[in-house]
């Protein structure tokens, strides 16, 4: 397993190089320039000047090719480079600070999908044709039907506006630091809610159904109906002969939506205002931030990367059946 990983590891190094020479040639092609964003009308000859001096200073006067060179020989020492902002602050240090949030949101979001999603589609599919599975399926295309953007306005106009309930942006109150040590606890809590229920309810649905899914094939199959017919308990049947062959599709569902799951913090953490790398994404695309716009794409298409393996590996704990298969092949 140890050398399966490592292979992978090596093999992920030209598809992470081949995502980030597409996207630093996309975003350079794009419309728009960070010096004429800066500087203002370039036939004010002030502003000319200013614009050749920034355009040496940032290496835009470079060819293309040689800015990519350039930017990739600075990555291999973990060098992400300054922002194009007027604080000129190293990326680094701006991706640091916005990266923990966005991982807090996406990990509770991914534990709190996959804690009801799992429940509500073995239920469904056990009890198919049921009241439960009925009311589950209008969730699903409830769910499936409604943008994220909407449902994050409804909720702060209900929650925030009129009942007053929920804070509707940021992660902190203002008064914050005079709050209790518990006090300051339940107010972080407070304002994670609603951004955690708009960026799963859409998920939630989706791995439901698919759960739902799985789980109705699973028990169709032969050695199920054998388990059943040597007398075995049906929650024996389901937990330890169904499951864990259902789970098999969820793995590969999960690692595939993880993408989806980062790049959905971009619209939650715009709306709730929420310091994240989605919100600091949109800034720096808005500003023509070339090096924090590729800083923010290494590090999700690495994240994305990772998680795709931890998937793989997975497979291996799920289904025993890999495991010996691994071993006979070495």
């Amino acid at each position: 397993m140890l050398l399966y990983a490592l292979r992978r590891l090596l093999l992920a190094l030209p598809l992470l190089i081949g995502i980030t020479f597409v996207s630093f040639l996309v975003i350079h092609l794009a419309p728009g320039d960070p010096v004429e964003l800066q500087t203002g009308d370039p036939s004010i000859e002030s502003s000319a000047q200013a614009q050749k001096m920034l355009r040496e200073l940032y290496g835009l006067d470079q060819p293309l090719h040689r800015q990519y060179w350039n930017w990739l020989t600075r990555i291999v020492r973990l060098d992400f480079g300054r922002s194009f902002a007027p604080d000129g602050r190293p990326v680094i240090q701006k991706i640091s600070e916005r990266l923990p949030v966005t991982l807090l949101l996406n990990v509770i979001e991914l534990l709190v999908i996959i804690a009801l999603a799992i429940p509500i589609g073995v239920l469904s599919a056990t009890r198919q044709h049921s009241l439960f599975d009925k009311v589950t399926t209008v969730f699903v295309f409830v769910g499936f039907a409604t943008p994220d953007f909407w449902l994050a306005l409804l909720l702060m106009m209900l929650f925030g506006v009129q009942l007053g309930w929920l804070p509707i942006s940021g992660l902190r109150s203002l008064n914050w630091e005079y709050l209790s040590f518990w006090k300051q606890h339940l107010d972080f809590v407070a304002h994670l809610l609603l951004p955690v229920i708009v960026a799963t309810f859409g998920g939630l649905a989706g791995l439901s159904r698919y759960m739902r899914q799985s789980m109705l094939e699973v028990v169709r199959q032969d050695y199920i109906q054998s388990a059943r017919a040597k007398g075995l308990a049906e929650r024996v049947v389901i937990r330890k002969h169904a499951l864990r062959n259902a789970l098999l599709p969820i793995v590969t569902i999960l690692a595939l939506s993880l993408p989806g799951l980062i790049g959905g913090s971009v619209i939650v953490e715009s709306i709730f205002a929420i310091p994240g790398m989605g919100q600091l994404m949109v800034q720096a695309v808005f500003a023509r931030d070339y090096p924090v716009i590729m800083g923010n794409l290494v590090i999700v298409a690495t994240l994305t990367l990772l998680a795709n393996l931890v998937a793989d590996l997975a497979y291996g704990f799920v289904d025993p059946r890999i495991r010996l298969a691994g071993r006979r092949s070495r």
